[in-house]
């Protein structure tokens, strides 16, 4: 959807009282779709695509919508570099934008196309000679594919299918594109059958695609986690921006009692008793963001150890160039415990500590833990 649609349904919206706006990486059918509807009912809110990721953060950063939902990071291919830039912010565009949630969605990707008619359907045999021929790769073909001469897809998603694409496709063309449903769309595009999608199941459905294989994804627990993102709670201060909506405190409640009762029957299987633990700060995440003096011996060191004397967590760290010169970092931070779930006070300290010692710092959200 084109900016000045958006601009318009979510004015109109307005002047009607209209459900909260979520907006996610399109077209429909992408994963990032999937996992919007996972969290975000059509009867309550409003879904709306975008092109890109920073399109993400910029609707939600000028308030066209409510929240956003962006992928984050995948189990088998990393972080994906297209966010952490835009959260990397270099142009100071998007600065109230803050994560309040997290999302995780078991990815399994097909191989996309058009089957022509007078194509057979293979045979099982050699269905099962192709696997055979190509034990690591899990899935055998549903179709012939010597006809692809190109594949789109999200890097992301090419990230995770090595394998498969190694061994039935080697030496085609792979085509970087904004999504996996757009990918599809390009493949449908096709009426010759020589181009193929990296894509979903939903996606095959909502277009009329052919399925030419199932699960190609390297991993059978392939997961990709992603971010629901508000504004409000951005910047250099620590300030919050406020309370949780209602429907964001009653996902907490929910995954507060399941996180309890999978404690009592813990507690009832074992037979000796294990020292106490703080589930306060184990049970959320927040994310922060900073620089360090670039020639200064320790500096990254030195942010570091403000987490180990907090006694907090660090459950991951990413970098990505600032741009402020050749080879600076902004360095990303995720770690336990929620800015306002804080009994101890260890978060407010440690990103105060933080502000002390980096050059810049940026707190960018805290959750509570899907996971």
């Amino acid at each position: 959807m084109e900016n000045s649609e958006l601009r318009g349904s979510t004015a109109a919206g307005a002047a009607t009282n209209a459900k909260p706006t979520v907006c996610f990486l399109g077209p429909v059918a992408s994963y990032t779709h999937q996992a919007t509807l996972d969290t975000f009912s059509e009867d309550k809110f409003d879904l709306i695509p975008v092109e890109t990721i920073k399109d993400i953060f910029t609707t939600t950063q000028s308030g066209r919508a409510d929240y956003g939902v962006v992928p984050f990071e995948n189990s088998s291919n990393g972080s994906v570099v297209f966010t952490l830039d835009q959260f990397a912010d270099r142009a100071g565009e998007c600065p109230d934008v803050s994560v309040c949630a997290e999302i995780y969605l078991d990815v399994h990707h097909c191989l996309l196309g058009r089957v022509p008619s007078s194509q057979p359907q293979p045979s099982v045999s050699s269905s099962v000679a192709a696997a055979a021929a190509a034990p690591e790769v899990k899935p055998p073909l549903l179709h012939d594919v010597t006809r692809v001469k190109r594949v789109y897809s999200h890097p992301q998603a090419f990230g995770q299918c090595v394998k498969f694409l190694r061994t039935h496709l080697r030496g085609v063309e792979t085509v970087d594109v904004s999504s996996t449903s757009r990918a599809a769309e390009l493949a449908r595009a096709d009426p010759s059958g020589e181009s193929a999608a990296v894509s979903s199941a939903a996606a095959a459905r909502q277009l009329g695609l052919d399925v030419l294989a199932r699960n190609i994804e390297d991993r059978d627990d392939n997961t990709t986690r992603f971010f629901v993102l508000r504004r409000g709670g951005g910047g250099g201060g620590w300030d919050d921006g406020g309370g949780d909506p209602e429907w964001l405190v009653e996902r907490g409640r929910s995954r507060e009692a399941s996180h309890d009762a999978a404690a009592t029957t813990r507690e009832e299987e074992e037979e000796e008793e294990e020292p106490p633990k703080a589930p306060t700060y184990s049970r959320s995440k927040s994310l922060a963001s900073f620089t360090v003096p670039h020639r200064h011996p320790g500096a990254l060191a030195d942010v570091l150890d403000c987490f180990r004397r907090a006694r907090l967590n660090l459950t991951s760290i990413n970098s990505r160039p600032s741009l402020a010169a050749p080879f600076r970092y902004v360095f990303f931070v995720e770690f336990e415990g929620h800015r306002r779930d804080d009994p101890e006070g260890r978060v407010r300290a440690v990103l105060d500590d933080v502000a002390n010692v980096a050059s810049t710092a940026r707190w960018l959200g805290s959750w509570a833990c899907m996971r």
